[in-house]
């Protein structure tokens, strides 16, 4: 007779069982930050348009053989949409983002890029009819207010300039197009797994920057070519670790995890590039975290839509 579980055991089984998402998603934010900070050294010293083409063909180069691998059918033609809407989409965000951090701290960068979430409560509204509720209104104003915290902090010190307002602007554009594309992003996991979304994510972006090859390519710096293959296997490995946690724990409780990126940027900026972190800055991502907290904390009464493996 097979001797029986101590209930010991279980309860130490359950509870990791529900950690791992957790777990999962820390590690997928810490990765896809070191990938930000290897993109910013690439895009910096070869240009930003030729770091985000390359990172794109390497990441699909490293996550499609294993899609191939396992598919068992083409995507279905309102699926194929989704992927090529999301990989257009992607694109011009990645390519404005890694532009941005070409001309802005890699801390405040990612600390602006947090409103995207309540801009896509905006989105949801329009483009899927979901009501927005007061409280969200409210944070949205805390995220506009920590924004302009951080901008103030820089035109307090002196460092505006040129560079920065470009930095912001391409900062902004690029904030506005992630949060359009949590919308397509919703859309897209109730019809493909993390493997497939990876794989057209990534290969379409890379197909779809290739048009402009003739208009904005760079030389390809010597050297360059480790950071950009490391961000190129960092960004399939972020987004597949992300996806696996989301499929497994709903987006409230996991969003907190998100914002663990501000103190890996914090530490990757001043590792990589010795960037310090300002007062305005600390102070600015706590009200824009505060407002996505305040956005995001009703979703738990809502069911959590799973993506299928």
């Amino acid at each position: 007779m097979t001797a029986p579980i101590p209930s010991s055991g279980l309860n130490q089984s359950s509870a990791m069982s529900r950690l791992m998402p957790f777990i999962v998603a820390a590690i997928g934010i810490g990765l896809m930050s070191l990938m930000d900070a290897f993109m910013k050294e690439a895009a910096s010293a070869t240009g930003a348009y030729t770091a985000t083409v390359l990172r794109a063909l390497v990441g699909a180069a490293a996550i499609a053989p294993v899609w191939l691998w396992r598919r068992t059918n083409w995507p279905e033609k309102t699926t194929m949409r989704l992927h090529l809407e999301r990989g257009i989409v992607s694109a011009l965000m990645a390519l404005s983002w890694f532009y941005a951090l070409t001309k802005l701290p890699l801390a405040e960068a990612i600390a602006i890029s947090f409103v995207a979430p309540l801009l896509a409560l905006y989105f949801a509204r329009v483009l899927l009819g979901e009501v927005i509720q007061p409280g969200a209104i409210f944070a949205s104003i805390l995220g506009l207010a920590g924004t302009i915290v951080i901008i103030g902090g820089k035109i307090g010190q002196g460092d505006f300039n040129e560079d920065t307002l470009f930095g912001l602007l391409s900062l902004m554009i690029s904030a506005l197009l992630y949060a359009y594309n949590f919308v397509v992003i919703r859309k897209q996991s109730q019809r493909a797994g993390p493997i497939e979304v990876a794989t057209f994510h990534s290969g379409v972006s890379g197909l779809f920057l290739l048009l402009f090859v003739p208009f904005f390519a760079t030389p390809i710096v010597d050297g360059v070519m480790p950071a950009i293959i490391a961000g190129g296997v960092l960004t399939v490995a972020g987004s597949m670790a992300i996806a696996w946690a989301y499929a497994r724990a709903e987006a409230q409780a996991l969003v907190p995890i998100e914002y663990s990126g501000f103190l890996w940027a914090s530490i990757l900026g001043w590792a990589f590039f010795r960037e310090s972190v300002t007062l305005p800055t600390i102070a600015g991502t706590v009200l824009i975290v505060t407002g996505c907290w305040i956005a995001t904390r009703k979703t738990a009464d809502q069911p959590n839509n799973t993506m299928p493996d």
